[in-house]
């Protein structure tokens, strides 16, 4: 009786385990049958994409994850989709994830995984543009600076080996993290792009396809590679590869027919694909903030989607160019147009990330073609008005040379750029002794200068030479024994066309009455060592001076504690009254100011940069040009204003 009770329980037993292995078997056969039918191709004869099998039409918007505090990525990516955009277009920034050669960075903000991560949670497709150039008005164009110092004879985005060598290890980096998350692996990147918009900078066939045969080695055969360029016929001449799918970019108010014809000589056959649609545009110190005009990107917007168009709409959400990233441009004349801090782009979700009238335009131009999803759209962040800030004077930035100093002190005959130095953003300070008495005004010349130099005589300040005002002369008078120093500030560099090679500092001779200067010390001050900034902030505040009329570079600083009982908000740092300069929160780098220039005047804080109560907060200034008369503060507002004087 007991061996027949044994028997049934076996038997029972044995069944219940074979159920159960049925049942583990079936749930992989159907993740693996599903992940079979996963798919995003051009669907060549339909003029259209399929995914799934199925007719599909993107409509995404672009938004750089590190421009967007990472607290924030949830709060944006939840908007993007509440607006009807079914996919988002990011940049992978080389210079921020490589900051110094073999050093990489993944972490916090950077964590470009988890972002495709979210995206894919929120039910938002993914396009990937990996560069290795991205523009996107970052300094250098996303490059790193260190290429230059490893070899100021590189040729980029040419098949140089010498540069080859490093996008390649840079790539080898970062894109097999992301396959995984492909879409036919279950994940939301449907494509990546080669290299930007390169057929307006050259047209060097073979480089894009190394670029082409190493990306698809990375990624496999079943992602789609595209390319973007302007909708002018030379440029997608030059920037279309065999075997990668030509889109263009095009903005409101342009003939959207006339556009797509052009991507139909390249593109016989396959979907019309406007890669970056502009739904505003950047902007640069001294110019009005740019305004768009709603009524022509709805217009336009619908007339491509009419046509069944995928369209990604450049920027969706623009963020903000914390510390010194914003780039620069170049018009003739060697004339530098530096990018503010604020990458708000006038775009549909503000700097801040706040849904704007054209927001819910464009909204109502997407529901007429693709439905949006239940809910309201999700509310403005809240903000806060803190009120005035009192700061006090440390002392000037000479008198700090040696303790912010980055490396060590640099003697040469000749002066050196920040990249022979090692350095990516920030100041140098260049001194040398002159031997020689002017006592009349006397021509000092700096043909080569990048791009911002103030010019000292034994500390003395005597003018200021620029490349940004076409200002490379000015006349000084000086005896001999006494220190000429030029405080160097890399403004940004450039982030598109032909003068991308941007070396900062000095890059020709100082000339004196036409006699070339040399012996030249060198101190770098890149200001990225934040916690020593923040202890020189909140530990050596000295005794309030009025400071002369004569403004030397000087340090501020000031604390405060939020109001009791709330949890931190949203914020921005007025500077008005001060001159130029840059702004540090609890040891971040918010930013360049400078609203004399304009148009930008506020820099936005997201509430993540402050402490709550009963904790102190540090408010760190280096004013570059003049302070506002004593006592001394600044305010935090509620309210941005982007579009202020414009010089």
């Amino acid at each position: 009786m007991f061996g027949w009770k044994t028997l049934q329980l076996f038997k029972m037993w044995t069944y219940e385990c074979f159920l159960i292995l049925m049942i583990v078997l079936a749930t992989e056969l159907v993740a693996v049958t599903n992940e079979e039918q996963r798919s995003f191709i051009i669907d060549y004869d339909g003029n259209q994409f399929l995914k799934d099998g199925e007719p599909f039409r993107y409509i995404s918007g672009s938004i750089h994850y590190f421009r967007v505090p990472r607290i924030y990525w949830q709060d944006r990516l939840d908007k993007m989709k509440a607006a009807g955009l079914n996919a988002i277009q990011t940049y992978l920034p080389w210079n921020e994830h490589e900051p110094e050669s073999g050093q990489y960075n993944f972490e916090d903000n950077l964590d470009v995984v988890e972002f495709v991560k979210l995206a894919n949670q929120t039910g938002l497709l993914v396009i990937i543009r990996p560069g290795p150039f991205i523009d996107a008005e970052r300094d250098f164009g996303g490059f790193p600076y260190w290429l230059l110092h490893d070899n100021p004879d590189m040729v980029l985005r040419s098949g140089d080996k010498s540069y080859l060598q490093y996008v390649y290890r840079w790539w080898n980096k970062v894109i097999p993290t992301l396959v995984p998350f492909l879409y036919s692996k279950g994940g939301p990147i449907i494509a990546f792009q080669v290299e930007n918009e390169y057929g307006s900078y050259a047209c060097d066939k073979n480089y894009t396809k190394l670029l082409r045969d190493h990306l698809r080695s990375l990624v496999g055969s079943d992602v789609i590679l595209f390319t973007t360029d302007g909708d002018q016929e030379k440029w997608v001449s030059c920037g279309k590869i065999k075997y990668v799918y030509a889109t263009v970019d095009f903005g409101p108010g342009q003939n959207v027919i006339k556009a797509f014809d052009v991507q139909r000589k390249f593109e016989p056959k396959g979907p019309h694909v406007n890669s970056e649609f502009y739904t505003g545009w950047l902007d640069h110190w001294g110019e009005a903030h740019f305004r768009a005009n709603v009524s022509s990107i709805v217009e336009t917007l619908t007339e491509m989607l009419q046509l069944n168009a995928s369209v990604n709409m450049y920027m969706f959400h623009g963020g903000t160019s914390f510390g010194f990233s914003a780039g620069s441009n170049l018009v003739e004349n060697d004339i530098l147009q530096p990018c503010p801090t604020s990458y708000d782009y006038d775009a549909p979700l503000s700097e801040a990330g706040d849904p704007t009238d054209q927001y819910f335009e464009i909204r109502k131009v997407i529901s007429q073609y693709a439905d949006l999803p239940p809910g309201p759209v999700p509310p403005a962040t809240p903000k806060k008005a803190y009120g005035q800030v009192s700061l006090e004077k440390v002392t000037t930035l000479f008198e700090l040379l040696d303790s912010l100093r980055y490396g060590d002190i640099i003697i040469t005959d000749l002066p050196q750029t920040f990249e022979a130095l090692g350095q990516a953003y920030g100041f140098v300070a260049y001194s040398t002794v002159v031997n020689v008495t002017y006592e009349e005004p006397t021509s000092l010349s700096i043909e080569g200068i990048r791009d911002r130099g103030y010019v000292f005589v034994d500390l003395d300040p005597v003018g200021i030479i620029s490349r940004m005002d076409i200002v490379r002369e000015i006349n000084i008078t000086i005896k001999s024994n006494q220190i000429l120093t030029i405080f160097v500030e890399n403004q940004g560099r450039i982030c598109f066309g032909s003068g991308l090679k941007d070396f900062k500092g000095i890059l020709s001779n100082v000339t004196l009455n036409g006699i070339v200067l040399t012996n030249w010390t060198h101190f770098s001050l890149p200001l990225n060592n934040t916690r020593q900034f923040e202890d020189r902030t909140t530990n050596e505040v000295g005794s309030e001076k009025k400071i002369s009329d004569s403004f030397i570079p000087s340090l501020f600083a000031g604390n405060f504690i939020l109001p009791e009982g709330e949890d931190p908000k949203d914020t921005f740092l007025d500077p008005t009254g001060w001159h130029k300069g840059v702004a540090f929160v609890n040891g971040f780098n918010l930013g360049r100011y400078w609203p004399v220039e304009g148009p930008q005047i506020t820099l936005f804080v997201p509430k993540n940069l402050l402490l709550p109560y009963p904790k102190l907060n540090s408010l760190g200034v280096v004013e570059l040009e003049g302070a506002p008369s004593f006592p001394y503060s600044m305010e935090f507002t509620d309210v941005p204003n982007l579009n202020g004087r414009v010089a």
